[in-house]
């Protein structure tokens, strides 16, 4: 059975648009697949405990992280460690520099739908990335990386040359939340061997 986790990036929730675009696609497959799309801590050392935790209980063989922003990283990250499929969707390769700006209390995007309650990011949470910041990349051709070059956050230069040798879809224009990842989909399932269409 091919098993799909989706992590969401910062601030967000698995009720995130591209996980339920995402959900609503791989219920037109008629082949075996299970899609799991948790709530990630907002403490880096939680999250990553909860993702190794949840991706342990399948062969890595079958087993692809898709992770937007933030959860990019994370999928990044465990990917490799797991030496796994991953889909990186306008990742953040260096997340303790980019969440900089946003120490202090924070308030999740779905928190009015009950996801989360408000949280702080600490400088101890910044330096818990940066722990976990990968060496190189290993086994390339098994990460797609997806990214719009309109992105108002995050640098798609650099993660195009960090992933040089992974497959790529680069999309002119576009923005941190990806606008076009439903024209996507059906590349991400072939990667995660879903589909061969």
């Amino acid at each position: 059975m091919k098993t799909l986790i989706y992590l969401h990036g910062f601030r967000s929730s698995s009720r995130s648009r591209k996980a339920q675009e995402l959900g609503a696609a791989l219920r037109t497959q008629a082949c075996d697949w299970e899609y799991i799309t948790p709530d990630l801590s907002f403490d880096p050392s939680v999250a990553f405990v909860q993702i190794e935790t949840l991706a342990a209980r399948y062969r890595r063989d079958d087993l692809t992280l898709i992770g937007s922003s933030l959860g990019g990283f994370y999928a990044a990250v465990c990917a490799q460690a797991l030496d796994c499929r991953a889909v990186l969707l306008n990742p953040a390769l260096a997340p303790w520099d980019s969440l900089a700006a946003s120490l202090g209390p924070q308030t999740a995007f779905h928190a009015d739908q009950g996801n989360q309650e408000p949280f702080e990011i600490t400088a101890e949470h910044l330096a818990a990335l940066r722990e976990r910041e990968p060496t190189g990349v290993t086994s390339p051709e098994k990460t797609l990386v997806v990214v719009e070059m309109g992105d108002e956050l995050l640098d798609h230069r650099a993660t195009r040359s960090k992933f040089a040798a992974s497959p790529q879809i680069v999309v002119e224009g576009g923005n941190h939340d990806l606008a076009s990842f439903p024209s996507h989909i059906p590349a991400i399932l072939r990667h995660a061997g879903l589909s061969t269409a």
